[in-house]
C-alpha cells in the first residue's frame, strides 16, 4: 500500500515524464518550416522509460533507457525509438514485472544480492567508429545506427575494470577518450582511464578521494584532466538509520583535482573551496598558468529528496532561490603555479545541460549552449523553458524561448559543413507542448538564437523528457565499425 502511494505522487511518472511503451518508426515526418538542406545525420537522445511500474519509490534516474532518433537528410526527416536492451531489461521482461529498487532505495538491491541495475539511460558518446549509450554505474552499451539496435555491452576487450561515467570526454584532435568510474561504497572510490583513438584502453588508475561521492561529470584540457570531489555523498549506513542514501553535506568542502592527462594520483593538485555541487561542466581550456573551467554551479542539491533540501537564505522554502535550487553559469580559474583559484558567477538565470561544439572540447569555446530553467517555487521540479547562448568572451547571454507551456531539454550543436565561425550551425532538441500534448524536434539557427525555429519536425508520438543526446553525421553513420570482439551479449 505504501509503495502504491509513493508511485502515485512521483512527479516522474506523470505528464511528459510518464513512460511510453511502444517502439515505433515513421518516415517523411511533417515539417513546419524548412530543414536546412545541408543537415545530414541523425539526432539521438536517450532517457529513462520504465517498461514496468516501479517496485517501491521511483526517481527520474531509474527508468530503462530508451533511445529516440531523428534521421535528417535532403530536407526530410524520419523517426524511431527503441529500448536499450540491457541485462536488467531482459530479466524484467522475462519476469513480467520490475525486479530492481531504484536509486532512492538502492541499498535494498545489495541486501537481496541483485546489485544496481544498468539502465543505459543517461548519455551518448561517439568514439572509435561507434555510438555508446551510457549510465554511470556500469559498462556502456554499443548501439547500431540508424536502427537504434543494442549490440551488447562494451568492455574494451575485457579491459574495463571500473564503472563508466555518463560523461566521457573525447579530444577530437588526438582521438583520445578520457573517462572515470566511481564506486560509491568502497575504495578506490574513483578510477581514471584513457582510451586511444583506436579504442584501446591504455590505463586505469585510482584517484584518491576520501569517501563515496556522486561524481557525475568532469572536464579536460589539452594537457590536463579535472576531477570534481563535491560533497554529494553516498552512505548505506546513513540509509540504514532512516536517512537518504545520497545526501548533500554542506559542512564538507568542494575540491577540484587537476592532473596531467596521462598522469596518476601522485601528480594531482587539489583546490579546496566552499561546499557546492555541479552536475555538468561546459568546457575547460589552458590560459598560461591557469586552467579555466566553465560549468553550472549549484549552492547545494539533494537530488533524491527535494522536500528536504536546505532552506534558502531567507529561511523559507518558497522563495525560489536560484542559488540553491538551480544551476548558475560560473567560471573558475585555477593557477597551477601558485595553487590559488578564482570563482566567478557569470549570470543569475537558472541553467544546466551545457553543450559546446564537440570539436572544441578541451580547447576552449567562445559559446556555451545551455538548457534554460523556468522559475518554480523552491523545492519543486523545474522544466527547461528554452536555450541560453552564452558568449564567454563578451559576457553576453541571449535566449531562445520555446513558448507558452512548451518545454524541452539539452541543446545539441550541429556544425555546418565548411562553417568558419564557431556558432555557424544549428541547435537541436526535443520540445513537448503541454497544451497540445505533442512532441517535436526543433532546429534553431545558433547564430540567430532569438529567432523562431528554422524547422519544427513533428514526432508521431510523445517523447518523454530525457537526458542527453548526440548528433551523428552522415559520414559517421556510413563508417560505423563492427567491434564484435568487444561486444558482450546482455544475457
Amino acid at each position: 500500500m505504501v509503495a502504491e502511494v509513493e508511485r502515485a505522487v512521483s512527479p516522474y511518472l506523470s505528464g511528459n515524464y510518464a513512460p511510453i511503451r511502444e517502439e515505433t518508426q515513421a518516415e517523411d515526418l511533417r515539417v513546419i518550416g524548412e530543414l536546412p538542406v545541408e543537415m545530414d545525420g541523425m539526432y539521438v537522445r536517450t532517457g529513462p522509460n520504465p517498461q514496468f511500474d516501479p517496485m517501491g519509490q521511483y526517481h527520474w534516474f531509474d527508468g530503462d533507457g530508451m533511445l529516440h532518433g531523428v534521421r535528417v537528410r535532403d530536407g526530410k526527416a524520419s523517426y524511431r525509438n527503441r529500448y536499450v536492451v540491457t541485462k536488467g531489461y531482459l530479466e524484467e521482461k522475462a519476469a513480467g514485472e520490475n525486479l530492481f529498487y531504484g536509486i532512492m532505495e538502492m541499498e535494498k538491491n545489495f541486501a537481496t544480492g541483485r546489485g544496481y541495475k544498468n539502465q543505459g539511460n543517461t548519455a551518448l558518446v561517439w568514439h572509435d567508429g561507434q555510438l555508446l549509450t551510457l549510465m554511470e554505474g556500469a559498462e556502456p552499451h554499443s548501439v547500431g545506427l540508424p536502427g537504434l539496435t543494442t549490440n551488447g555491452t562494451y568492455d574494451f576487450c575485457g579491459k574495463l575494470i571500473s564503472s563508466f561515467t555518463a560523461h566521457p570526454k573525447v579530444d577530437e584532435k588526438t582521438g583520445e577518450m578520457m573517462f572515470f568510474g566511481y564506486n560509491p561504497m568502497a575504495a578506490p572510490y574513483v578510477q581514471y582511464s584513457l582510451v586511444s583513438k583506436d579504442g584501446e584502453l591504455q590505463f586505469t588508475r585510482p584517484i584518491d578521494v576520501p569517501r563515496g561521492v556522486m561524481m557525475h561529470d568532469f572536464s579536460i584540457t589539452q594537457n590536463y584532466t579535472i576531477f570534481m570531489d563535491l560533497p554529494l555523498t553516498f552512505s548505506v549506513e546513513r540509509a540504514m538509520k532512516g536517512g537518504p542514501v545520497l545526501a548533500f553535506e554542506r559542512d564538507l568542502p568542494a575540491r577540484y583535482g587537476i592532473l596531467p592527462r596521462h598522469g596518476g594520483n601522485e601528480d594531482i593538485k587539489w583546490f579546496e573551496m566552499a561546499a557546492h555541487y555541479m552536475f555538468h561542466t561546459s568546457n575547460a581550456f589552458e590560459d598560461g598558468d591557469d586552467i579555466v573551467l566553465h560549468g553550472c554551479r549549484l549552492a547545494s542539491t539533494n537530488v533524491l529528496q527535494p522536500a528536504e533540501m536546505p532552506k534558502n537564505r531567507n529561511g523559507d522554502v518558497d522563495g525560489g532561490d536560484p542559488d540553491e535550487s538551480q544551476g548558475l553559469m560560473h567560471r573558475w580559474r585555477f593557477n597551477m603555479k601558485t595553487g590559488t583559484y578564482k570563482e566567478e558567477q557569470l549570470d543569475d538565470v537558472g541553467t544546466d545541460f551545457p553543450r559546446v561544439d564537440d570539436k572544441l572540447v578541451g580547447y576552449g569555446s567562445r559559446y556555451s549552449y545551455n538548457a534554460r530553467f523556468n522559475k518554480v517555487p523552491y523545492g519543486e521540479q523545474p522544466s527547461f523553458e528554452g536555450i541560453n547562448k552564452y558568449d564567454l568572451k563578451t559576457g553576453r547571454m541571449e535566449a531562445h524561448l520555446f513558448g507558452k507551456e512548451r518545454f524541452g531539454g539539452e541543446p545539441v550543436f550541429v556544425a555546418r559543413n565548411g562553417g568558419t565561425d564557431e556558432d555557424d550551425g544549428w541547435l537541436v532538441t526535443f520540445v513537448y507542448d503541454e497544451i497540445e500534448g505533442t512532441s517535436e524536434m526543433i532546429v534553431v539557427d545558433a547564430k540567430n538564437i532569438t529567432a523562431a525555429p528554422l524547422a519544427r519536425v513533428m514526432i508521431p508520438q510523445r517523447v518523454p523528457y530525457g537526458f542527453h543526446g548526440a548528433w551523428v553525421t552522415n559520414d559517421r553513420l556510413e563508417s560505423q565499425t563492427q567491434h564484435q570482439m568487444a561486444w558482450q551479449p546482455p544475457v
